[in-house]
């Protein structure tokens, strides 16, 4: 089975979130399971200049874009065993970052028809066009209108992932009515009309195949008003054709036994971690305290993480016998926020905004503690490595993280973290000192960590799903 995702970051080319980790790790997954997999993503200045040398053209050609026809580039780089497609144009990708820019619908559109005038230029056409996420939206709505005609096109699948539905790509009707050059059919309710102007993301939901998302919680909550982002009615209508499919991490990138990032490697270990807490609390110039319990957060510092309730419980939390270190970057409210809560605390609290992967890694293995209280969560990585760096899970439960993180119960000894369900301050902070309570007891929290090890963490059942649903498509 031939397979083709088209995303708009894959690791380890680029990477700004966890789209990137699912886009790198899921197509080598996929080749174990014996799928011919191929990712295809643009050609950005960030991505590292040893693979960016390592390319070959396999192809130019031009792209018409409403009024303007665009030079494109095609070329292929094959890295960790994964084949990659960079379409490749410098006026729309060689920038100083991924996103955040006046003309995302412009270059995204690009990137949409780029990708679909690239197919047959290959040996062999896909047998499944898989798309990730607004920035690909427009791929099935064209497949299925522009280049329905095309020869072996008409065969080809596709199936659009969902990995956070917040993130529509919506844009005035006009400005994609003109880069499409589409008439007023193309916006009407039952295709990219969205509320007066027209959504990348509606388009994905419209006219792929088949939907996934990236847990089985999440799936459901997106059905509803609270959590549909305007889009749950065309969900509902959907929903015999979406698949909640858990993301999984690559074990062998996130492997404290084998890390280099890390003071010491260890896997179950406490006393080994119990050394990367030590060197973590050196090198931010916390005190080195064996006793202390370290929480720690890597995040986008956004309201959807939960930072609300942090900043209304933060007085009472330092107020306790705890060590807190923050990594991410975000909404500036927030930042500041934390630097306040910074300078009456500096004995307890580390901060680094921006993000630093070594010092992620070390975050991960230094802390006794993963705090993690969104307002919604389609997935989470984050606390599926804190649980492989055995730090101890403390969650809201919504998607993806009420699907892998199971409270404690004391009774029966199962469980692998804490969670909480309204999305208050008073409710997490009451799970945090439930928390430190078992920390001050070994026998309880070493059980606590062991049953965090217990579980796979990886993408080999995700893959298996995945190939259900493409065989499903194909047959």
């Amino acid at each position: 089975m031939r397979v083709m995702f088209a995303a708009s970051e894959a690791m380890p080319l680029v990477k700004t979130g966890g789209l990137a980790d699912v886009a790198g790790a899921l197509p080598k997954a996929l080749a174990k399971q014996g799928a011919e997999v191929t990712v295809v993503l643009p050609k950005y200045g960030e991505i590292p200049q040893a693979i960016a040398d390592a390319v070959t053209t396999i192809a130019v050609m031009e792209v018409r874009l409403g009024w303007r026809t665009q030079y494109c580039g095609v070329q292929e780089v094959t890295v960790d065993g994964v084949r990659f497609i960079l379409i490749d144009n410098e006026f729309y990708f060689k920038r100083g970052y991924l996103y955040g820019y006046g003309d995302e619908a412009e270059r995204f559109a690009f990137f949409s028809f780029a990708v679909l005038e690239m197919l047959d230029k290959l040996d062999r056409l896909p047998d499944i066009l898989h798309c990730h996420d607004w920035q690909t939206g427009l791929i099935p709505f064209l497949l299925k209108t522009r280049y329905a005609n095309r020869p072996g096109y008409r065969d080809i699948r596709t199936v659009f992932t969902i990995h956070n539905l917040q993130y529509q790509g919506v844009f005035s009707r006009e400005l994609l009515q003109d880069l499409l050059s589409t008439g007023d059919d193309s916006f009407t309710q039952d295709s990219l009309e969205f509320y007066g102007a027209a959504s990348c993301m509606k388009a994905g939901l419209r006219f792929a195949d088949k939907l996934s998302t990236v847990s089985y919680t999440y799936a459901h909550e997106i059905q509803s008003e609270e959590y549909g982002e305007k889009l749950d009615g065309v969900i509902r209508q959907r929903a015999q054709d979406l698949w909640g499919i858990l993301n999984g991490i690559d074990t062998d990138v996130y492997d404290p036994m084998s890390d280099p990032h890390l003071a010491v490697n260890y896997r179950n270990s406490l006393e080994k971690k119990l050394q990367n807490k030590l060197a973590l609390q050196r090198e931010l110039g916390l005190p080195e305290r064996e006793d202390v319990p370290l929480v720690g957060i890597v995040s986008r510092l956004t309201q959807q993480k939960g930072f609300d309730l942090i900043a209304e419980a933060l007085p009472e939390l330092m107020e306790l016998d705890v060590q807190l270190v923050v990594l991410g970057s975000g909404e500036p409210g927030i930042e500041a926020m934390l630097r306040d809560a910074l300078l009456a605390n500096r004995d307890k609290m580390a901060l680094w905004f921006g993000f630093n992967e070594g010092l992620a890694r070390r975050i991960y293995a230094a802390s006794d503690m993963y705090l993690m209280p969104s307002r919604f969560e389609p997935c989470g990585l984050s606390q599926l490595i804190a649980l492989r760096y055995r730090s101890v899970p403390i969650v809201r439960e919504t998607g993806g993280l009420k699907d892998t993180v199971a409270p404690y119960n004391e009774y029966t000894g199962t469980g692998n973290g804490f969670t909480f369900g309204p999305p208050t301050a008073h409710d997490m902070l009451y799970t945090i000192r439930r928390a430190l309570a078992f920390y001050g007891d070994r026998e309880h929290w070493e059980r606590i960590v062991a049953n965090g090890a217990k579980k796979d963490y990886g993408w080999e059942s995700s893959a298996k799903l995945y190939c259900k649903l493409y065989r499903e498509l194909v047959s």
